[in-house]
């Protein structure tokens, strides 16, 4: 792969003007590298290194309150929320695996990457949707994050929350956010490392807690649910995985060509899955003898009253590092999207934008929104189908790929003018683009939530909550049977 600080010059109008790297950007402190492609000579990283980002991208007690509804709204038991866990585990963060193979492939963002399959053009309607539902997911991270910190200052020292108080948290958490993200992928895996080990101590105490003080009798006497609110279950706890796909590259872009790919999935899927299953778990206990866990005010503060002080405070402490991690991942991704839309500006600086806007929304829902956890779902469920149609398209494009020497062409990925391999017709890959805009359309039609029911929603597919896997089936089908797109050159 050519090195891209050779093929991107400023006097090139057709090109994107992105800040030169220094050959040992990948060992900085602080990385400076955009959205062009890592060098193969730069290309150090370990899959290993994937584990404690995906176990850090999952630290969030979200995962509890949505465990807890699984109990109280889908009526299910412990096994059937075992086996929904595992299966949102396996289905969503396989996918993330998968994906993220092509970033050792390119050496490039999976926003970036995406130009190969739309066209440098046509990238721009997915990444502008993906961006904005990345917005949704940030907002929702940052208002849970203060809600911990909001916990944890009434906990400790009896402060009840306020309206300046919350505008003060808010605020030091997205700040705390934008500052790890925009140290980059080196500071990122410390951090997510050491995070690992802290909430998993800090878990597993949680756990033996929960074992010594919990009716257990009264949690397996429960019946089971229906199978139908067990696959929607999956749907909706597999929501926040997907959410994660298109940005899978973004953290293997790093990894040599001979990285195995089976081991990138396997660490993508163990790291998530050793968090998302305990965590639904614990969730769904709580709720047997607390229901009022999954309606609550906010998704944090109920922990004060099922745990005791000396366990909630440091479990909530570790808990607001591991979501200030979330986000911070988030953004890091988020950075590149907004470069490869055309936002003239160093990765670090274009994570402002999102900074900013999580800051807005998170005010709006914590001082404005009547219902935390009814604006959560709706959100999950949209942010499902919104990812899902990108993900079709993309495996289909990357599936061609898999046979071909040169799979991305690093100065093509950089050119976006009618010079580039990518520039299909007009800029636009029209078999990509027909089905991806299609089955976004189709997705909608299976959705039922509570800000709209599309006119497909009572089928089979909408009343199961599998809006979001025909999405997939909808885009990759057509992806496939559409004649294969020709490169420009």
């Amino acid at each position: 792969m050519a090195d891209v600080s050779d093929v991107v010059s400023p006097d090139t109008a057709s090109t994107d003007t992105v800040s030169r790297v220094s050959p040992t950007d990948s060992e900085s402190a602080i990385e400076t590298r955009g959205i062009e492609p890592v060098p193969d000579n730069e290309r150090r990283g370990r899959v290993r290194e994937l584990f404690p980002t995906w176990v850090a991208a999952n630290i969030s007690v979200l995962l509890l309150t949505m465990g807890a509804a699984l109990v109280v709204f889908n009526e299910l038991n412990f096994w059937q929320v075992l086996i929904v866990a595992a299966c949102a585990a396996l289905a969503s963060f396989g996918l993330v695996g998968v994906v993220s193979v092509s970033g050792k492939w390119g050496g490039a963002p999976g926003a970036m990457l995406s130009r190969a399959t739309f066209g440098v053009r046509g990238n721009l309607f997915p990444g502008a949707i993906l961006w904005v539902a990345r917005f949704g997911w940030e907002t929702i991270n940052a208002v849970t994050g203060a809600y911990a910190v909001l916990t944890v200052l009434d906990l400790v020292f009896g402060v009840k929350s306020s309206t300046p108080l919350i505008v003060i948290t808010l605020f030091a958490f997205v700040a705390c956010t934008f500052l790890v993200s925009g140290m980059g992928r080196k500071a990122l895996n410390v951090c997510n490392k050491w995070s690992t080990y802290l909430f998993g101590v800090f878990s597993v105490l949680v756990l033996g807690y929960l074992i010594a003080h919990m009716d257990w009798n009264e949690v397996f006497s429960k019946p089971a649910g229906s199978t139908a609110m067990m696959i929607a279950g999956i749907g909706t706890i597999a929501a926040g995985g997907i959410s994660w796909v298109p940005t899978g590259p973004d953290f293997a872009r790093y990894l040599p060509h001979a990285a195995s790919g089976k081991k990138i999935v396997g660490a993508t899927v163990s790291g998530a899955g050793i968090v998302m299953v305990p965590m639904v778990l614990m969730g769904a206990v709580m709720a047997v003898s607390t229901p009022k866990l999954a309606d609550a005010p906010d998704p944090v503060s109920f922990l004060g009253d099922i745990l005791p002080t000396w366990l909630a405070v440091p479990y909530l402490v570790t808990a607001i590092v591991g979501m200030l991690l979330i986000n911070s991942l988030s953004m890091y991704s988020a950075g590149f999207t907004a470069q490869t839309m055309g936002v003239k500006l160093p990765r670090a600086l274009a994570v402002s934008i999102n900074a900013v806007i999580s800051l807005v929304g998170g005010l709006l829902l914590m001082l404005v929104a009547k219902s935390f956890l009814s604006s959560f779902i709706t959100f999950l469920i949209l942010l499902a189908v919104s990812f899902s149609a990108w993900i079709g398209v993309y495996a289909v494009d990357m599936a061609r790929r898999r046979s071909r020497a040169v799979r991305y062409d690093a100065e093509a990925l950089m050119d976006t003018g009618r010079t580039s391999k990518y520039w299909y017709v007009g800029g636009f890959c029209w078999q990509a683009m027909t089905a991806w805009a299609v089955a976004l359309v189709a997705g909608l039609c299976f959705t039922q939530c509570a800000w709209f029911t599309g006119p497909l929603a009572s089928t089979f597919v909408g009343k199961y909550g599998l809006g979001w896997a025909a999405t997939i089936a909808i885009s990759a089908i057509l992806m496939a049977v559409l004649p294969t797109p020709r490169e420009s050159r």
